[in-house]
């Protein structure tokens, strides 16, 4: 992990705060744009954040759009289309032919959501191009957050991006023409802050998501904070967070109690024995939709990201972090993630989780079955355990 000075990282909770903030800086592009997202919807937003690329492509910048086969397998290729005769180039990432057969491919999924414009700025995180509202019925926001960079870490996300659609157009037959030879990156000194761009793919960086994760567990010395969406973390992180608990530092983990995995969710949850034995604080989030991917240690490290602490997240998916060592940036984030915690969770009671009935018990051991066989045909299960 390489830490940069000198940068501006600025915090987006939910899309309220990062849809305006991305078509500002659309918007404002004179050269390029890159967008890579896993989900990218035919709604309000969607047409809100195409007008923009739209409108930047207009004004000759060139417009590039990376989307995920599998994530945004409903995006109406008509959509498509306009996007691609208003001169923006659209890529799919291992496009999505069916369900059938399972092949270990399917797994393999564009999950990061990146944007770049100019070489200047770049957003990282957890937002999707969706409503916030959409895909269910909470009648509040999906809780989530992006960061906003500016600094030398652009220069870091710059290669990282167009690494990736370089390859994707490549796999599809498309060489490199001269009017798409990516610029020269030259992001200067933007503010004070330390960071770091973490990335996962199945290459050099397959496991660095986690690596970073396991220095910031081990090192905590008062508290460690996580709001995880889907929370299934493989033997390394669990027994991390254990040890922390028992030395006496506060671990409070804030997962979905509305999920729309709920075999998933059922197979999460039976990982909690272990975890509530050692002290950890597990709080299940019920206000509405808990899509984030966010931690902070002893308000001197911070992540805001994609990834997951699932197996497919830190094993198979690609991702994008950014790391903050500011602890400003810190205590912003640890007082949203309170507030969000005292507010639209509720914490699982340790001697209520031990009475479960036996139904319940089934239910997860069940749920842990399937979820083991779907790591078996990814071909994960051994390095998750």
């Amino acid at each position: 992990m390489k830490v940069l000075a000198d940068n501006q990282v600025a915090l987006l909770r939910n899309g309220a705060e990062f849809f305006p903030a991305l078509i500002d800086a659309i918007d404002s592009a004179r050269e390029e744009v890159w967008l890579e997202t896993y989900i990218f919807a035919e709604d309000a937003v969607g047409a809100d954040v195409a007008g923009a690329l739209k409108r930047a492509a207009a004004r000759g910048a060139k417009v590039r759009l990376l989307i995920d086969g599998f994530g945004s397998r409903e995006l109406p290729d008509a959509f498509v289309a306009s996007l691609a005769q208003a001169s923006v180039a659209v890529q799919r990432f291992r496009p999505h032919r069916g369900w059938l057969p399972i092949r270990r491919s399917r797994f393999r999924r564009l999950h990061r959501k990146v944007a770049l414009v100019d070489g200047r700025v770049a957003f990282v995180g957890g937002i999707n191009i969706i409503d916030d509202h959409s895909g269910h019925d909470t009648g509040e926001p999906r809780y989530d957050y992006a960061v906003r960079v500016e600094g030398p870490l652009v220069d870091e996300i710059t290669p990282v991006v167009h690494r990736l659609w370089w390859l994707v157009a490549a796999l599809r037959g498309h060489p490199r023409r001269p009017g798409f030879q990516p610029r020269a990156a030259r992001a200067g000194p933007a503010g004070g802050m330390r960071a770091a761009f973490v990335h996962r793919d199945n290459f050099r960086q397959r496991h660095a998501i986690e690596h970073v994760y396991l220095d910031s567990i081990r090192g905590a010395q008062r508290e460690i904070l996580v709001a995880c969406a889907y929370f299934m973390p493989g033997l390394r992180v669990r027994q991390a967070l254990i040890e922390a608990a028992r030395r006496g530092v506060r671990v409070a983990i804030v997962v979905q109690g509305w999920s729309d995995h709920r075999v998933f969710q059922q197979a999460s949850r039976l990982l909690y024995g272990a975890l509530l034995d050692a002290g950890v604080e597990i709080h299940e989030y019920v206000r509405s939709e808990l899509h984030a991917k966010v931690a902070v240690v002893d308000e001197r490290w911070s992540t805001v990201g994609s990834s997951n602490l699932d197996p497919f997240s830190l094993l198979l998916a690609r991702e994008a972090n950014v790391a903050v060592f500011d602890e400003g940036f810190g205590r912003q984030l640890r007082q949203s993630i309170l507030a969000e915690l005292g507010s639209g969770a509720r914490q699982v009671p340790p001697t209520v989780w031990r009475r479960r009935s036996m139904l319940s018990r089934l239910a997860g051991w069940l749920a842990y079955g399937y979820a083991r066989l779907a790591m078996g045909v990814a071909g994960i299960a051994q390095d998750w355990s």
